[in-house]
């Protein structure tokens, strides 16, 4: 049987016939199934929160928990609330060792029977859910492998090399995964935080980053990336982001992974088309920018201006265009004229040059994002 929790819901949602996810047990969503929404009854405002969301408030959780869903050690429905627009679930409680750990949440219609001992799709569905039960039991077992992760990341040449092995054999040396990494924002982890998801791996590196392994279905599938970050956001503080990798096959690149979704996350704190989480692969221009060590000798004295320094970024960002950037700085023309004209002095840079341009465009981006560090 596959014990990725991802493949795990999309065969309930299979064997069962009717949407699924999974959450644990603080309601947080852990992963779901593609949804057709087209369908009469394949969503409602409780799924539609928790998939955007990534989890459920306190009202919502104690409505559930009133028909003993904590407490059941089998499936059992939970009744519609039209009122509240909560359509009727079948719920299968994911357990092992006697406790409950999550659940699996179907929108079914009301047409499976919870206590039907004979339904073999139901029969089937229980097993999937001891299955998932047993590796969110395992999560804390996860927990021993953040040293190993925080070694490939960062520690010594010999040491990246055995620890990334460490972690291959553990993830699967030739499996899917991705790197994300979670940028706390001033104020830090909370002191009771935990990475709310299943199957990952964590470590909370020096700088105060944290540094996520995140095995995927496939390389193509996404899903449990965009579970994990909206729901570690959710839980820390205002402005914190986070960035995801590119996609590699097994543990042998950490460390390209690490600079990816760092860089990554420097760029969803700086640019907000991107927040609050930026992925490698869609970063653009912006891939170089972050490479960049630091501000090109002739463009630091700019730097020390703040109004010049944005007046060139929206200048070429614009295109070279006088008219849309005076407008989107609300000044007149001619005023613009004047700031471009400082620029040049100050830099010694020629603005009708393409190279000159192409280094003041880099290092004004560049210097937004070490605004952020």
């Amino acid at each position: 049987m596959r014990d990725d929790l991802q493949e795990l819901v999309d065969e309930v949602s299979g064997v069962l016939a009717a949407p699924a996810t999974l959450e644990d047990a603080d309601f947080t969503l852990l992963t779901f199934c593609a949804h057709d929404d087209t369908g009469a009854g394949a969503m409602d405002a409780v799924r539609t929160r928790s998939i955007l969301t990534r989890g459920s408030p306190p009202e919502t959780r104690r409505w559930f928990e009133e028909f003993g869903i904590a407490s059941a050690e089998g499936p059992l429905r939970t009744p519609a609330d039209d009122e509240a627009g909560i359509l009727t679930r079948l719920v299968i409680p994911v357990r092992h060792a006697g406790r409950t750990h999550g659940y699996l949440w179907l929108l079914d219609g009301g047409r499976i029977d919870p206590e039907d001992q004979d339904d073999p799709a139901l029969a089937t569905a229980v097993e999937l859910a001891a299955t998932a039960g047993r590796l969110l039991a395992e999560r804390a077992d996860d927990d021993d492998l953040g040293r190993p992760l925080a070694e490939a990341l960062t520690g010594r040449a010999g040491v990246r090399s055995s620890a990334a092995r460490l972690l291959g054999a553990a993830v699967g040396e030739r499996s899917a995964q991705v790197l994300v990494v979670l940028a706390p924002g001033a104020d830090g982890l909370p002191p009771d935080w935990r990475l709310p998801a299943a199957g990952a791996v964590a470590t909370v590196l020096e700088d105060g980053t944290v540094a996520v392994l995140l095995p995927l279905p496939a390389a193509t599938d996404l899903r449990p990336a965009s579970a994990l970050t909206a729901a570690s956001l959710a839980r820390l503080p205002a402005g914190s982001t986070a960035g995801v990798s590119q996609v590699r096959q097994g543990t042998a690149e950490l460390p390209e992974q690490w600079q990816e979704a760092g860089a990554a996350a420097a760029v969803a704190a700086a640019v907000p088309r991107f927040s609050p989480v930026a992925h490698w692969a869609e970063l653009g221009a912006w891939r170089l920018v972050t490479e960049l060590s630091g501000p090109d000798p002739a463009v630091a004295p700019l730097l020390t201006d703040r109004t010049l320094t944005e007046t060139a970024e929206v200048f070429l960002d614009s295109a070279g265009s006088a008219s849309r950037a005076a407008s989107a700085l609300q000044i007149h023309r001619q005023t613009l004229y004047y700031r471009l004209s400082r620029i040049e002095a100050l830099t010694g840079l020629d603005l009708a040059e393409g190279e000159d341009r192409l280094l003041l465009h880099a290092a004004v981006k560049a210097a937004r994002l070490r605004s952020q560090g």
